[in-house]
């Protein structure tokens, strides 16, 4: 704010001594009071380049700058200075503004609050408050139309809820009692009460507008390696000034012409604008971008590791099939299971409960109940005692597994399926056998990183059998099975020791060790999770199709950066050509030098939407080939 407003302050001096000059053309003596703004404009490039040389002992790009204004002065090119000092203040100003907008644009998704909120009290009135009076454990009242001001679970009521802004997922999605809600999302339809858990800085779209201001402090990293450039050139810039002012036919103007055209001077100023423009890009699309130095890792990455519980399947399992022994139907035993697991909620649990409500069972009271856990859990019904676990559980409790489940047993674990065992009353008498559910837009994104000639490599806590059945499923070669979470890490550090770039994809849960052992980490965590996760950058809407779009957004975002290298150091050598072959001057250095200017800036700033608008195009034209 601070740099903007210094810039609006020499832009105005910068416009008057314009008007001088240009009343200067009807009446010369005018000119000479642009001189003291001149010099006032310049002591800003003294000073730096007064720091660089005699405080850092380095020789900067801000000692051409000086070189150039003392040149022009000296040798009375008044009006190309005033002039070129307007575009270049101007050029500044509107890179500054091109950032402000994408931080502001960025922000915006996420901390839109309304300023009064409807309270329900206890006797079910609604009453307007001020936001700031609200606190933990009020009840918000939310209809159609309204954004959601809080982090909170919906206590009453049913609704279609537009997320898009913190999840990237372009459908609504239902929810009603016990689901969770976050803040700066819409209520498209229905009327929802939420009980208040957080707000205002507290609140999950708060912390992500937190995330992303500090990603953008990047632009100072990208702004000293356009710096380095720049100084890397000085030496070299000022030893081609010095040769063509003392070549015949050249002299003092051409001298003075190289110096407005520094090699690669400008990317200190293109590099960051472009950098804020595709992370704004990325944040729209759902990709939370925590550490801006990601876009530029990305390009190195040759090898995916992905975790796969949570990751390349649900964390949620399928129920695939119930065996059982004579006298015990398939409904009953999944329905005296699903009574048991009320209440759970790992996958399993979830597993058992959703096949039990597509069966529109009716479940029976649950009297009592002991829950071991990574076991599984005993309880009481009405009619009998109920265990439900792993083969572990069964041994634990002293239940022999009959004759006929366990060749059933090997067969499945031989096919790498999961199961539980089911218990009436201390005797065994069915398995439920799971299935893992692949993400449905897995197949397609392995074959897009196919296309980009990826190694990937599945890691895996689970058994070796459902490990490799799962690979050979996806057609990936590469697996690890039975690991715990230090060993993943391990395995990940042995991949980079033979020269591999890892990108780790995995769900944030129990893979943070992993996470921070790779080159680049993607976690699937959900937006809930966002401020514990320790990911570089999170999906979050947990699609692993985000992650073609972030090496789209990565590869334009080099090419982006390129074509401004580009246009920062190829009209330098044009300009150097010009003043050797056609004795160009001052004026059309400094007509150079502004129109690289404002091209690059354009580059930076419509960069995204260039490569955004050309993406829809050519997806627009694959869905007419295949409607043809």
């Amino acid at each position: 704010m601070q740099e903007e407003d210094s810039i609006d302050y020499s832009l105005k001096i910068a416009s008057v001594n314009l008007v001088l000059a240009g009343f200067s053309l009807f009446y010369h003596p005018l000119i000479w009071l642009t001189i003291p703004i001149l010099i006032y404009s310049e002591i800003p490039f003294f000073r730096l380049a007064y720091k660089s040389v005699f405080e850092e002992r380095r020789l900067s790009s801000y000692v051409i700058d000086v070189l150039l204004v003392s040149g022009l002065l000296f040798g009375q090119f008044f009006y190309t200075e005033v002039i070129g000092i307007w575009f270049a203040l101007l050029g500044r100003k509107m890179l500054l503004d091109s950032e402000s907008n994408s931080r502001q644009s960025m922000s915006n998704l996420f901390d839109e609050q309304p300023r009064t909120v409807l309270l329900l009290t206890d006797e079910g009135d609604e009453r307007e408050i001020p936001f700031e009076q609200l606190k933990s454990g009020d009840l918000l009242a939310v209809s159609a139309g309204q954004t959601i001001a809080v982090d909170g679970t919906i206590a009453t009521g049913f609704a279609s809820i537009d997320q898009h802004k913190l999840t990237g997922e372009s459908q609504p999605v239902e929810k009603g009692e016990g689901d969770q809600v976050l803040a700066s999302t819409i209520v498209l339809s229905g009327k929802i009460g939420v009980r208040v858990e957080k707000t205002g800085e507290e609140t999950v779209a708060s912390e992500i507008a937190q995330i992303l201001e500090k990603t953008t402090d990047f632009k100072n990293s990208l702004q000293s390696k356009g710096e380095a450039i720049a100084d890397q050139m000085t030496l070299p810039t000022l030893g081609l000034s010095a040769l063509f002012f003392f070549l015949p036919g050249l002299g003092y103007a051409s001298a003075v012409a190289v110096l407005t055209n520094t090699f690669g001077y400008k990317m200190r100023l293109f590099a960051p604008a472009s950098m804020l423009a595709f992370l704004n890009l990325a944040s729209k699309q759902g990709i939370l971008v925590k550490d801006g130095r990601s876009l530029q890792i990305i390009k190195q990455v040759d090898t995916i590791v992905f975790d796969k519980t949570g990751t390349l399947t649900l964390e949620q399992p399928t129920v695939a099939k119930i065996h059982t022994c004579p006298g015990i139907s398939e409904a009953i035993l999944l329905c005296s299971a699903a009574a048991a697991e009320v209440g759970q909620t790992h996958p399993i649990a979830k597993a058992i409960l959703k096949a039990a409500r597509e069966e529109q069972l009716d479940l029976p009271k649950v009297i009592d109940a002991v829950y071991e856990m990574g076991s599984g859990i005993q309880v009481r019904l009405l009619d009998r005692e109920v265990r439900v676990g792993s083969h572990a559980f069964m041994k634990t409790s002293n239940l022999e597994i009959p004759s006929e489940l366990k060749s059933i047993q090997a067969d499945c674990y031989e096919q790498g399926q999961s199961l539980v065992f089911v218990a009436f009353d201390n005797q065994v008498v069915g398995l439920i056998e799971f299935h893992a559910t692949i993400r449905p837009e897995v197949p397609k994104l392995l074959e897009s990183l196919e296309k980009r000639s990826m190694s990937m490599y599945i890691l895996s806590g689970d058994h070796e059998a459902p490990t490799q059945k799962l690979a050979q499923t996806l057609g990936i070669k590469n697996y690890f099975a039975n690991l715990l979470p230090e060993n993943k890490a391990k395995i990940i550090k042995q991949l980079q020791e033979q020269g591999k770039s890892i990108c780790f994809v995995g769900d944030g849960i129990n893979d943070s060790i992993a996470l921070k052992q790779a080159n680049l980490s993607v976690s699937l965590c959900g937006a809930t999770t966002i401020a514990i996760d320790t990911a570089q950058i999170v999906f979050m809407d947990s699609n692993l199709e985000r992650l073609t779009t972030l090496f789209d957004i990565a590869e334009r975002f080099d090419g982006n950066i390129r074509t401004g290298l580009l246009i920062s150091i190829v009209p330098s050598i044009i300009c150097i050509f010009g003043i050797i072959l056609f004795h160009w001057g001052v004026i059309t250095g400094m007509t150079i030098t502004v129109t690289t200017l404002f091209v690059g800036i354009g580059n930076a700033v419509l960069g995204p939407w260039l490569a955004q608008k050309s993406e829809t195009q050519a997806r627009e034209i694959k869905v007419n080939a295949v409607n043809t």
